[in-house]
């Protein structure tokens, strides 16, 4: 028998180094983990920086577990077959709700004789649920990204507030006796995927029963699509040459991400998260992350040294048109060029927006 672990929240909450953490945690108590991550689109920066930590990955991609769910369980299948794992953390793509009715339970119902489906699990990034909660109270109509946010955190068994080492501790105390208050149905744990804070006891709520198992959650779908239609989503692959001997690709990736993350400021546009990565011909690599408009970048690893050549993936997730996004990226990728003394070449511009959630299953609770 094995155990299905699934992760859910708004992108940049921290999801990725929520799973990796838990899964190395999970790996000291001898557990045998694997791992899944889930995009809209393809060349996930998050896929790489996992595999660099963790054997036993896969990906789903092209849409959220709950679109592809058959991809989901070929995936899980996978994992357990060629690396006999006992354990299975998947984080679902992060502007996806309704997954209690369009994962959990199918997981439950239709492989529950092999597979215990862990409590839902939603990662809070507390500065993201600040922002949301100040337009609240100025009054302010609910956005349709606010809509979703809450309806990622109204389905969670698990409520894991991450990032608990950037805010003061006397705020992050209130925000957890709020979310206790607003969420009474689910456990809520303060937590830093970075720093290890908390994590003892996140796995902890994952071995407890589920507290929204029995909850049909509400969804307007129209709320939802326009939620996600609001971001535009962009998977770029550049090749990278030295205009002059060597040049330092930590650099260069954040020149990029300094110049996207002021144009988002600027132009008012919510940033789900911009990831940049860039690998060295000898495998070393560089990843580099924003999630706020106007932050400078936060670095999960740095390549030590310089090199002459590398190729580099841009995932970005903004509120804005998609042709801006092309835009805006190109023009970053210019800046850091000449800020570094590189030449880039890039496959065409891919920005889109998701097309509307048609789950392929959605189930109401048990006696519902």
């Amino acid at each position: 028998m094995i155990t299905f672990i699934p992760l859910t929240g708004f992108l940049g909450a921290g999801k990725t180094t929520t799973m990796t953490t838990t899964a190395l945690a999970l790996q000291e108590q001898g557990h045998r983990v694997a791992v899944i991550t889930n995009d809209q689109g393809v060349e996930l920066v998050d896929t790489k920086l996992v595999r660099s930590k963790l054997d036993s990955v896969a990906e789903v991609t092209g849409g959220c577990f709950c679109c592809r769910f058959e991809d989901l369980v070929e995936a899980i299948v996978g994992l357990v077959g060629s690396d006999n794992v006992d354990i299975v953390i998947a984080e679902a793509v992060g502007s996806c709700t309704d997954l209690q009715a369009t994962v959990v339970r199918p997981l439950r119902q239709y492989y529950g004789d092999h597979m215990v489906v862990a409590p839902l699990t939603t990662v809070v990034d507390p500065l993201r649920h600040l922002a949301f909660e100040r337009a609240a109270q100025r009054g302010e109509p609910e956005s349709d990204l606010s809509y979703l946010f809450r309806q990622q955190l109204s389905e969670a068994d698990v409520i894991a507030v991450n990032k608990l080492d950037t805010i003061p501790a006397e705020r992050a105390e209130t925000l957890l006796t709020d979310l206790r208050a607003q969420y009474p149905k689910a456990t809520v744990v303060g937590c830093s995927a970075t720093t290890r804070q908390g994590i003892d006891s996140l796995l902890d709520a994952w071995r407890a029963p589920a507290g929204n198992e029995a909850v049909d959650l509400d969804v307007d779908y129209d709320r939802y699509a326009a939620a996600e239609a609001q971001l535009a989503w962009m998977n770029q692959e550049l090749d990278l040459v030295a205009a002059n001997g060597e040049f330092d690709a930590t650099a260069w990736a954040r020149a990029v991400l300094d110049h996207l993350s002021t144009w988002a400021a600027e132009h008012d546009a919510v940033v789900g998260h911009a990831k940049l990565t860039v690998e060295t011909k000898d495998g070393d690599f560089t990843k580099l992350s924003v999630t706020r408009a106007g932050e400078q970048p936060t670095p999960d690893r740095e390549a030590g040294g310089t090199t002459d050549v590398a190729r580099a993936v841009v995932n970005a997730r903004v509120a804005c048109e998609p042709e801006a996004l092309d835009r805006a990226v190109s023009e970053a990728v210019t800046a850091a060029d000449q800020c570094a003394q590189v030449v880039s070449s890039a496959t065409a511009p891919v920005s889109f927006k998701p097309s509307y959630p048609r789950p392929v299953h959605r189930l109401a609770p048990a006696g519902a």
